[in-house]
């Protein structure tokens, strides 16, 4: 059975200090500044409700899933060998790569540069200004 609340008798409220009491009394709400309330938590859209609940929605339906009525089956491995031609294209490319690695600067022979186009010297280029 729930117990109906009771009102409290005069002598079983609080006590308020006088002072307190008539500051209350004589409080004016006038002389409060108004002010707008800024609502800080702010509810999700009915869209957002919408695509909440097929998320959820989904998410129950895969942990809700019975494996049990998948088919059995078995994985086939493949092994592709490559053909001939792409084993010659890879043999070719490592004799190249090692003959590059392998390679010995010190067999190269020592050569001179030799300029076969010189270069006009000062006194050549104002002989041909004064022409």
């Amino acid at each position: 059975m729930a117990e109906t609340p009771t009102t409290p008798t005069l002598e079983n409220l609080p006590k308020v200090d006088a002072d307190f009491k008539s500051e209350l009394e004589k409080f004016k709400t006038e002389s409060m500044k108004p002010t707008e309330t800024q609502e800080k938590i702010v509810l999700p859209s009915a869209e957002d409700v919408a695509a909440e609940k097929t998320q959820q929605a989904l998410l129950k339906g895969v942990e809700g899933f019975n494996t049990n009525n998948l088919k059995p089956t078995e994985t086939q491995l493949k092994v592709v060998l490559p053909d001939n031609e792409v084993i010659q294209t890879e043999k070719t490319q490592q004799n190249l790569l090692e003959g590059i690695e392998s390679f010995d600067s010190k067999k190269l022979k020592h050569t001179t540069t030799e300029e076969k186009n010189p270069l006009p010297t000062k006194e050549v280029i104002d002989q041909e200004k004064s022409v």
